[in-house]
């Protein structure tokens, strides 16, 4: 998947999946208002990390893109979500950056050994 666009789409689908279960698991509710107020400082920092990605010129599904977008996506978010007055407990930051580095990375995991095997086959 060198497609820039399918990566973005990916890194944002894990970013909101992320928002979501985390709601859910704190029983927030799902009303679009609350996920959209919870998800965009997270949102924000992958598109910053996209932005460097490009900048960069890495290949969109590299792990060190990931790298790029996950340290964006947790930095920036963190930050974000601190200033709009949400909360940045710990708890919450180790929760989420494992979930985020496992998910913007993962997937990208997933398609090198994808692409191996069928380059091997």
């Amino acid at each position: 998947m060198r497609s820039r666009p399918a990566a973005l789409a990916a890194d944002l689908l894990a970013v909101v999946v992320f928002v979501l279960l985390g709601r859910r698991s704190h029983d927030e509710g799902s009303a679009v208002a609350g996920t959209v107020a919870t998800a965009w400082p997270f949102v924000t920092g992958a598109l910053v990390g996209e932005g460097v990605v490009v900048l960069t010129r890495r290949p969109p599904d590299s792990l060190a893109a990931g790298a790029v977008v996950t340290a964006g996506t947790v930095l920036i978010g963190m930050g974000l979500r601190r200033l709009a007055g949400g909360g940045t407990p710990v708890s919450f930051v180790v929760v989420a950056t494992t979930f985020l580095t496992l998910f913007l990375l993962g997937w990208r995991l997933a398609v090198g050994v994808l692409a191996r095997r069928r380059a091997v086959a």
